[in-house]
């Protein structure tokens, strides 16, 4: 599986690649800004996950995601963004455009082998267990874009509660983070991502700790976003 790295600071790039590859086998590339892995994709060059830094001089991380999201040929690549921003604004800008998940420098081993664990998983898998988009608006009483709007929502708050149990666990604040993947699971099963929720459900069965949790809500990141697809091949024209 090939895995690029994009990032304008080579000590950083070298940080992650170590990161990823300490993960599996994996065919690590690396480009040194936006602008070089555009360049690269547009060869033809077509990983099958993209770790990407926010500022980099030519093309930012931001960018880069907005481009790569619009176009057919690698829209469907997951793209983590990377950076030191941790602010909530930043997570729901990222997240509006498109990206699948979001690492927050100084690089935390457990957040890398999360995204990498269930990018794998999902690729193996080639599916996420969902209710069918229909009968989720049926339940709901909404129709798609309300049913995308909730999704959006959703994958936003799965993008924070990344960061906030990272501090909770951090601070051995167990029950604090056992309340907020309540909530996660909750609102899993209200949007009928059985899968996902199945997952967050498991992680109570046992102490938590960053290296369960993350594999588990960057699946439920990459459910929302399948989900997502679901429901605008629906009202794509035929």
């Amino acid at each position: 599986m090939k895995v690029l790295v994009v990032d304008d600071d080579v000590v950083s790039r070298m940080v992650l690649m170590h990161l990823i590859d300490s993960c599996g086998s994996f065919e690590i590339l690396e480009a040194e800004d936006g602008e070089d892995a555009w360049q690269q994709l547009e060869r033809g060059l077509r990983p099958a996950i993209c770790f990407c830094d926010l500022r980099m001089p030519r093309l930012s991380g931001m960018d880069l995601l907005q481009r790569v999201k619009a176009d057919r040929a690698f829209g469907a690549m997951p793209f983590v963004l990377v950076s030191s921003a941790a602010d909530r604004a930043t997570v729901d800008q990222a997240t509006g455009l498109g990206a699948d998940g979001y690492i927050v420098k100084p690089f935390q081993p457990e957040q890398v082998r999360g995204h990498m664990a269930a990018f794998a998983d999902q690729a193996a898998a080639g599916r996420h267990l969902a209710e069918v988009p229909l009968a989720t608006m049926q339940r709901l009483g909404i129709n798609g874009d309300r049913l995308l709007v909730y999704l959006g929502g959703f994958q936003s708050q799965l993008a924070g509660a990344g960061l906030e149990l990272d501090t909770l666990l951090a601070g051995g604040q167990q029950d604090a983070a056992r309340a907020c993947i309540e909530r996660l699971h909750a609102g899993c099963v209200t949007l009928g991502l059985s899968g996902a929720a199945d997952a967050l459900k498991a992680l109570a069965g046992g102490p938590l700790d960053a290296a369960v949790v993350q594999p588990a809500l960057a699946d439920a990141v990459r459910a929302v976003m399948h989900q997502s697809e679901a429901v605008k091949r629906m009202h794509a024209p035929s």
